[in-house]
C-alpha cells in the first residue's frame, strides 16, 4: 500500500482520507527482521466535515497485513479503551508486530504478533485521543456517537481497500473496549456488507454494578482486605444474602468502602497486575511534569461513590494555570512509546502531519468530557447470541483489579445461555511441553476464559498464551 487518496463521502459533504505505507521505515529501521514480505504499519487520516461551519475531524488509523495470505485471513479491529486512550498502546506494546523497547527509540519483533494470523486494525478512537484530533478542539462526545463514528471507519476503510471487503471480520478491544465493542457490533451487525464473524473482549468493562460488586471479593480473597474491614463491609453493605458494594446509600457501607477503595485504588498497588509492581514506585494523586500536570486515570470502578465523584470533579474543575494537563495509567509507564511516536523522525515517516497533536496514551480532555450512556452490555450481548451466528469470547487475565475477571464471568452467567463444555483449563505449549494457560467455560456461541497470571493487558504479561487463544477463537479451534 503506497499510494494516496482523497475521497467523498456518501453524505454528500466531503471526506478524506489519506495513507502512507511506512514499508520505507519499516524495511530500513527492521531490515534483518522483515522477512520478504510481510504487512506494515500504516497511517491513514479519516475526516470528516459536511460544510465549512463543522469541525474538520482526523481519524488516526494503522493496519498491518497478515504476515502470510493476507488476503485469506481475517480483518480484526482493535480498539484500546479509557476512555480516551490509544490503541497504540496494543499496538506498540501488547500484540504488534514491533514492540517499542524502554529506551523509546528502538523496536524488538513480536514473535507472538497477532497479524501472524490477521490484518490487524489499531483505530485510534474517538476524535483527541493519539493523532486523532479535531481543528475546533472540542472533544465532547459519548457512547452512541463513538460507535457510529467508529461503524463510519469501518466503511470508509472497506470502501478504501476493497480487495479486503470479503474477508471475515472481528471486533476486538479491551478495557473500556467492553462498551466501545458491542455497541459498536450493534451498528455492524445491521450491515450485511461487512461480513462480521464475531467479537472479542479482553478484561472488559461488561456491567459497572457487577464489575464493583466483584472486585470487593477479588479484594477480600487475595489477601487484600483484613478480617475486621470484610465483616464491616459484609455487616453494612448486605441484607438477605444480596451485597451492594456498587451504590449502596448506607452511610456506614459507604465510609467502609471508601477504606476498601483507598486500599486497593489509592495505596500504591497495581491496579492493572495485582502482582507487578508500580511503576515509578507508589505515585501521589498528582505531580509536576515539566509543563505538565501529571495526574493519573480514574479508573471505571465506584464511580458513584462519593470519594471516586468528588474527585473527579474536583479534578476536572481545578485550574492549571500556564499548565497542561496529562492523564497516566496509574503504575504503568508510557515513556517508550511516547518517546517513539513524538519523535521528529518517526513523525515525518509515518507522515503524521504537523497540526497533529503530540501523542499521548491517554487523553484527559477526551475523558473529562466523555458521557457514558450505558451501566450495562447486557442488551448488546443479547442482540448478538439472538442472530445465532456470531462468536463472542470474553477474555480476562486473572490479576487485573481494573475489570477483573470475577465480574466478567458473573457478567456471562447473567447471559443465561446453555453451556456447551463446563469450566475446565485450557493448555498451551510451551517450549514443548503443555502448559494451563487458563480455564474456559463455553457456552452455545459465548466463551468465558481466563488467562493465568495475566493483568489488564493479557498480551503484555502472557504473549504466548494470548496470541494461542487469539489464533483458536480466530480460526474456530478448540480452546
Amino acid at each position: 500500500m503506497s499510494s494516496s487518496w482523497v475521497s467523498n463521502s456518501s453524505g454528500g459533504g466531503t471526506a478524506g482520507m489519506v495513507n502512507w505505507c511506512c514499508r520505507g521505515l519499516c524495511w530500513d529501521s527492521w531490515k534483518d527482521a522483515w522477512q520478504m514480505r510481510m504487512g506494515c504499519p500504516c497511517w491513514m487520516a479519516f475526516t470528516e466535515r459536511t460544510e465549512k461551519l463543522f469541525p474538520l475531524r482526523v481519524r488516526s488509523t494503522w493496519f498491518v497485513e497478515a504476515q502470510s495470505d493476507p488476503r485469506g485471513s481475517p480483518v480484526v479491529l482493535w480498539l484500546n479503551g479509557g476512555p480516551g486512550c490509544s490503541s497504540m498502546e496494543g499496538f506498540l506494546k501488547e500484540h504488534g508486530p514491533f514492540l517499542v523497547q524502554p529506551d523509546g527509540v528502538s523496536l524488538k519483533y513480536n514473535d507472538y504478533a497477532w497479524n501472524k494470523v490477521a490484518n490487524m486494525l489499531y483505530l485510534e478512537s474517538p476524535a483527541g485521543v493519539g493523532f486523532s484530533y479535531s481543528d475546533d478542539k472540542k472533544y465532547a462526545t459519548n457512547d452512541t456517537e463513538v460507535a457510529h463514528n467508529n461503524y463510519l471507519a469501518l466503511k470508509e476503510f472497506f470502501r478504501l481497500f476493497p480487495e479486503y471487503s470479503k474477508n471475515d471480520l472481528f471486533l476486538t478491544g479491551e478495557s473500556y473496549g467492553g462498551v466501545y465493542i458491542p455497541t459498536l457490533a450493534e451498528w455492524v451487525m445491521q450491515d450485511p456488507s461487512l461480513n462480521l464473524k464475531g467479537i472479542a473482549v479482553g478484561n472488559g468493562l461488561s456491567s459497572y454494578e457487577i464489575n464493583d460488586n466483584s472486585l470487593v471479593y477479588f479484594a477480600y480473597y487475595h489477601g487484600l482486605l483484613g478480617t475486621q474491614l470484610w465483616k464491616d463491609l459484609q455487616t453494612f453493605c448486605c441484607s438477605q444474602g444480596k451485597c451492594n458494594f456498587h451504590d449502596n446509600s448506607n452511610l456506614n457501607c459507604t465510609l467502609k468502602m471508601e477504606e476498601m477503595i483507598q486500599i486497593v485504588e489509592e495505596s500504591g498497588l497495581n491496579i492493572y497486575n495485582l502482582y507487578a509492581p508500580c511503576a515509578g514506585g507508589v505515585p501521589g494523586s498528582m505531580r509536576y511534569e515539566g509543563d505538565y500536570l501529571v495526574t493519573h486515570d480514574l479508573g471505571n470502578s465506584f464511580i458513584r461513590m462519593p470519594l471516586k465523584f468528588s474527585w473527579r470533579q474536583n479534578l476536572f474543575r481545578m485550574p492549571v494555570a500556564r499548565k497542561k494537563v496529562r492523564m497516566d495509567p496509574p503504575c504503568t509507564n508510557s515513556t517508550a512509546p511516547t518517546m517513539y511516536l513524538n519523535s521528529p523522525e518517526v513523525r515525518k515517516a509515518l507522515h503524521i502531519p504537523p497540526e497533529a497533536p503530540e501523542w499521548q496514551v491517554c487523553s484527559f480532555e477526551v475523558n473529562r468530557s466523555y458521557k457514558r450512556l450505558y451501566m450495562q452490555m447486557n442488551e448488546q450481548y443479547l442482540k448478538l447470541l439472538g442472530a445465532m451466528k456470531y462468536r463472542i469470547l470474553v477474555y480476562n487475565g486473572d490479576i487485573d483489579m481494573a475489570c477483573n475477571f470475577l465480574g466478567d464471568e458473573w457478567f456471562v452467567d447473567s447471559l443465561c445461555q446453555k453451556v456447551q463444555v463446563a469450566r475446565r483449563p485450557w493448555l498451551y505449549t510451551v517450549g514443548g511441553e503443555n502448559q494451563i494457560g487458563g480455564f474456559v467455560k463455553e457456552f452455545t456461541n459465548i466463551a468465558f476464559l481466563t488467562v493465568k497470571g495475566a493483568g489488564h493487558m493479557v498480551p503484555t504479561d502472557q504473549p504466548l498464551a494470548a496470541f494461542t487463544m487469539f489464533s483458536r477463537f480466530i480460526k474456530n479451534e478448540p480452546f
